[in-house]
């Protein structure tokens, strides 16, 4: 799998969120968007969309998914990789990062 930038995450996942961030090949989102109207989001077994959203030149999508691990999104990217270059971040709601750390006050 080329073209997918995987970031190291140390610590556990409590939410299993995913910041998953879509580079339309050549800038051009219409492939996407034609594949998408005919076949789905084609989401393996246990991965979840939560929401999207598109920049307003229209050559990145946003998105939010749940999923059980990193490895759990490997099927999702190779169905899409011959359009999309993706970048997959592990991310938390930022009430649970914030209850997560202790702030010094000094």
């Amino acid at each position: 799998m080329q073209n997918v930038v995987w970031w190291r995450w140390k610590g556990t996942l409590q939410g299993t969120l995913f910041m998953i961030i879509e580079r339309f090949k050549g800038g051009n989102p219409k492939p996407v968007g034609e594949r998408f109207r005919r076949s789905g989001r084609m989401l393996p077994a246990g991965v979840v969309y939560q929401a999207s959203w598109v920049d307003a030149r229209g050559a990145r999508c946003f998105q939010i998914m749940e999923a059980p691990s990193l490895e759990s999104l490997n099927e999702w990217v190779q169905r899409w990789d011959d359009l999309v270059d993706f970048e997959i971040v592990p991310v938390l709601g930022s009430a649970e990062y914030w209850a997560s750390i202790t702030i010094t006050v000094e």
